[in-house]
């Protein structure tokens, strides 16, 4: 699996400037302070001492495909082979590599079915993720696990770079940026994902990822004037 990138000149070759970048409206603070969870995620991606570092890795690997595959699936009427023609986010644009090695250029949707069909072979297979208690993890592991959190952040950028707007009708725009960062923070905790792979998504990751600074304690109750002592008080004595 590899990635074409669009040359960084600044310059077409006629000598024109390009057409100014397309605002990235996922990166409006009115979207971007919208989460299900306001903590910091790196106290859920940390390996707990009880548990195989494998076992982690395989937990969290399985949740996160199954919660991209469903955030996908609530757009996928619009991600259609005319909206998008190619699996693309930013100026990247993914090509889809087989198992002899063919390169394809294929429609997102289709990317996407391939990517969420290697994932569900993967996951589910006993050999490579087992749940049998004693069962070992292959040592192809680790690289396999790579492979499919590489996969799943090409589905998370093209969900924010061609369907934000669809996503954000549906009101569901906290669920995919908690579901972002939270994948994001893992993937860095456990180096699975190669920064270079990620940085098209940098600006919103620095967003996102960033914990968001405790509420302002609220101000104490002012006390209430006390009343006047009954000693305070004028007595006046009937004569």
């Amino acid at each position: 699996m590899v990635v074409w990138t669009w040359g960084k000149s600044k310059t077409k070759p006629n000598g024109k400037k390009p057409p100014p970048e397309e605002k990235k409206q996922y990166l409006e603070l009115e979207y971007t302070k919208i989460r299900v969870v306001d903590f910091d995620l790196k106290e859920l991606v940390v390996l707990p001492r009880e548990i195989d570092l494998n076992e982690w890795l395989a937990s969290n690997t399985t949740t996160f495909f199954n919660l991209i595959n469903l955030q996908y699936s609530t757009i996928s009427e619009f991600c259609t082979g005319d909206t998008c023609q190619a699996m693309n986010a930013c100026n990247t644009i993914y090509y889809w590599y087989d198992e002899r090695g063919k390169k394809t250029k294929c429609t997102a949707p289709q990317y996407v079915d391939f990517v969420m069909s290697l994932c569900q072979k993967l996951v589910t297979d006993e050999e490579i993720f087992p749940t049998k208690y004693g069962k070992e993890f292959p040592n192809s592991f680790e690289s396999l696990v790579k492979k499919i959190c590489r996969y799943l952040f090409h589905v998370l950028a093209h969900l924010y770079w061609a369907h934000f707007k669809e996503t954000v009708a549906l009101e569901l725009q906290g669920h995919l940026n908690t579901l972002y960062a939270h994948f994001i923070v893992f993937v860095r905790e456990f180096n699975l994902v190669d920064p270079k792979e990620t940085c098209i998504m940098d600006d919103l990751s620095e967003v996102l990822c960033t914990p968001a600074p405790p509420p302002a304690p609220a101000p104490a109750p002012s006390a209430p004037a006390s009343a006047p002592s009954p000693s305070s008080q004028n007595h006046v004595t009937e004569r």
